[in-house]
């Protein structure tokens, strides 16, 4: 199964970590911190306009809440959308990403 076959099997959230199981029978471990801290959405990380200029929000004044997660959801056959006690949702976390924070780990 090459990697963009993979998919997310099953997962897992244990103390301060996610756990992920992929279609592959592996295993990756996500730092909840991390995951949080690399935030795809474009608040957090930015968009570019045409001409490369990035444009983020305010930056968010983090808490213990801003690392703790309610619950995910599927977001079709490539990623992830986690909930965070903080009430920030709009990240959609994608199988390539979630494979770099877990090797980063």
């Amino acid at each position: 199964m090459n990697e963009q076959q993979v998919q997310i099997k099953d997962t897992e959230i244990v103390n301060d970590y996610l756990l992920i199981q992929w279609t592959d029978e592996t295993d990756s471990v996500i730092s909840l911190r991390i995951m949080r801290d690399n935030c795809p959405c474009a608040s957090c990380a930015g968009e570019k306009d045409v001409l490369g200029n990035v444009y983020k929000g305010p930056p968010l004044k983090m808490t213990a809440q801003s690392y703790q997660l309610k619950g995910l959801q599927p977001v079709g056959y490539y990623g992830l959308r986690p909930f965070w006690a903080d009430s920030h949702t709009t990240g959609i976390y994608t199988i390539e990403l979630l494979k770099e924070l877990a090797a980063a780990e």
